[in-house]
């Protein structure tokens, strides 16, 4: 059979998005690896599926799968996407509507134009929320690498585990190196997205992110969130901070503890297309 799609990106984190809310769709390891493939097929970082809700107080669930078949809890770019889809497939004509994810229950809202806001929710910063192996929580940890080098880095959840190191330029940081080693790192049980972090000033940023599933990436919103919340418990950031990521630019804002992280970044739908499908 003929699979519809949409190909969509938010800063250039680019997606495959699927509506399964008539029809289900089934998330085979090998059926998303070829989705997700940029030479034999349509090429993303991450395939998102939009299904009925399963329960009354959201408007849809929304899975998000990586190329190698693994399902994640968090995509903040993928949000924003999945909010201009339903819009647009008149799925919902709603300006603000709520997702559930494997790991988080989402609030989207359409700002004007291809801008869109999502409600991250509150970071997770106990260590076992991450989850990640520490005896109590710190605003920094130092972790030992697998060649005895001591690494700084911050720790937060937002859905999904999260490592941010601190560089003088996220030009010549090795991203792919010191990401492997991180997302193999025993401190992580379920591996981890790691974020390198140049704070300009106080209100902007520069960031790279080795995603777990996806390698480097050109955006991550959960990490554009993480790195933020980390630069602000490490007393360097304000409430409200510009982003710049390899794809574009992304404002995050963040009152403190105990409060939601909110995203507001572009959503932009490239072409639609359908694919051959084993049935």
């Amino acid at each position: 059979m003929k699979l519809h799609f949409t190909k969509m990106h938010g800063a250039g984190n680019d997606f495959v998005v699927i509506d399964a809310t008539a029809r289900r769709f089934q998330p085979l390891p090998a059926l998303l690896a070829r989705l997700s493939d940029r030479r034999f097929g349509v090429g993303c970082d991450q395939v998102l599926v939009v299904e009925s809700p399963s329960t009354p107080d959201v408007d849809f669930d929304y899975r998000i799968f990586n190329a190698d078949g693994s399902e994640v809890g968090q995509c903040g770019n993928g949000s924003r996407a999945l909010a201009r889809f339903v819009r647009e497939r008149g799925l919902s004509d709603k300006n603000v509507i709520r997702v559930r994810t494997q790991t988080s229950v989402l609030e989207l809202r359409h700002v004007d134009g291809d801008r869109y806001r999502v409600d991250m929710g509150v970071p997770q910063l106990e260590p076992a929320a991450v989850p990640f192996a520490a005896a109590a929580r710190a605003e920094r940890y130092t972790l030992t690498l697998a060649q005895g080098t001591p690494l700084e880095i911050g720790v937060a959840s937002m859905g999904n585990p999260h490592a941010v190191i601190a560089v003088a330029d996220v030009d010549t940081a090795p991203v792919a190196t010191l990401g492997m080693a991180l997302q193999s790192h025993p401190a992580f049980p379920q591996s981890v997205n790691v974020g390198f972090l140049q704070i300009v000033d106080p209100r902007h940023v520069r960031l790279r992110v080795y995603e777990r599933g996806a390698g480097e990436t050109l955006a991550c919103g959960s990490g554009a969130c993480a790195a933020v919340v980390v630069g602000r418990l490490w007393g360097q950031l304000d409430p409200v901070v510009d982003v710049q990521v390899r794809g574009g630019q992304l404002t995050i804002e963040w009152a403190g503890e105990g409060q939601p992280v909110l995203m507001t970044g572009p959503a932009v739908t490239v072409f639609e297309g359908d694919i051959e499908w084993p049935n």
